[in-house]
């Protein structure tokens, strides 16, 4: 957990570094902005003069080059860099937090081996051991999308190395148990299946989560663009528009709510094996499909419903807020065939 901490406070250290690249940029405008009025009445002139000397290329190149300058958008707070993206170079706080982000996977890929082998079975058989697999996918998927994506998401190890760790620090206090031999109903291939598939659906829940969030912050900067106030710069001037967030968001969902579906019908599968019946009504199985319920919509909403924009990334984080709810309270305050945390 120390290294994830290192990662979260270089990550965090990087978001504070684009607010002050977007807060300069910012301040850099408006010199540049008094002085576009100088240079549109030159080119102006030289227009003007093209235009009785009867040359027609002139003419032309000298009518295009009056034009440029007034497109020329000028930002709420006066220049440019206060409301357009905010180019952002290399960032060491960046790289920092990438590379303990890999070595705080490493040790936790560690840990959770070897707590399987203390246990002698795969380490997900209650809740702290759940939380240890979880927050350990959730990292690999942040990881492997960084590495594949086209666009550079290694801004949101903010969000994820925080989540993680709270998820890791509140299983650590709350959830530890000792390794225990399974229950019965658990003896079976089914729990490496089901659990796993389960625990990288929820990977992917995660970071679409993250994006959604990202996505209403940047939509809510772009509204205040639009509305011609002033907005402050802050480090959501060098991360990518609302619209390419939201679809990030929804690639990402997609792969969960796949991987959730497996994971629906192989609980049931299970079930029959363990229990004689597929489905049972019970509280662990209703969570489950309210989950599978909440993403089918936000997935159909957005695709044949027009949903989208912050109609969409609400849809995103009520649903991860079920996940989160499924994990748990329904853990630990509702009884049922699948009260295994533990505790």
């Amino acid at each position: 957990m120390v290294v994830y901490a290192i990662a979260f406070i270089a990550f965090s250290i990087d978001l504070a570094k684009r607010s002050a690249a977007a807060t300069a940029a910012a301040d850099a405008t408006p010199a540049s902005a008094a002085d576009a009025p100088a240079r549109v009445g030159v080119l102006q002139a030289a227009a003007a003069a093209s235009a009785t000397s009867g040359v027609t290329s002139g003419d032309a190149a000298a009518a295009d080059a009056s034009k440029r300058p007034a497109k020329i958008k000028l930002g709420s707070a006066g220049g440019p860099g206060a409301g357009a993206s905010v180019a952002y170079g290399r960032s060491p706080a960046l790289r920092v937090g990438v590379a303990m982000t890999v070595l705080a996977w490493l040790l936790h890929l560690s840990g959770t081996v070897l707590r399987g082998l203390a246990a002698g079975r795969v380490p997900w058989a209650n809740m702290y051991e759940f939380a240890l697999t979880g927050t350990l996918i959730i990292t690999t998927v942040f990881l492997v999308v960084i590495v594949v994506a086209k666009q550079d998401l290694r801004f949101l190890g903010t969000f994820v190395t925080g989540l993680v760790l709270v998820l890791l620090g509140i299983a650590t206090i709350n959830f530890y148990v000792s390794p225990i031999p399974l229950p019965p109903a658990l003896q079976s291939i089914w729990l490496v299946i089901h659990v796993f598939v389960a625990s990288a659906s929820v990977g992917f829940f995660a970071l679409g989560f993250a994006l959604s969030v990202v996505q209403l912050m940047q939509a809510r900067r772009e509204a205040v663009i639009a509305s011609a106030k002033a907005v402050k710069a802050s480090f959501l001037a060098t991360l990518p528009d609302a619209v390419s967030l939201e679809n990030l968001a929804y690639r990402v969902n997609i792969i969960g709510f796949i991987m959730w579906t497996f994971t629906l019908m192989a609980g049931a599968v299970w079930a029959e094996k363990a229990w004689g019946r597929y489905w049972g009504w019970d509280t662990k199985e209703v969570w489950t499909f309210i989950i599978w319920v909440v993403y089918a919509g936000y997935i159909h909403a957005r695709a044949t419903r027009g949903w989208r924009g912050s109609r969409s990334a609400w849809l995103a984080i009520i649903g991860f807020s079920t996940v989160l709810f499924n994990f748990t309270v329904v853990n630990l305050f509702f009884k049922g065939l699948h009260a295994y945390s533990g505790l």
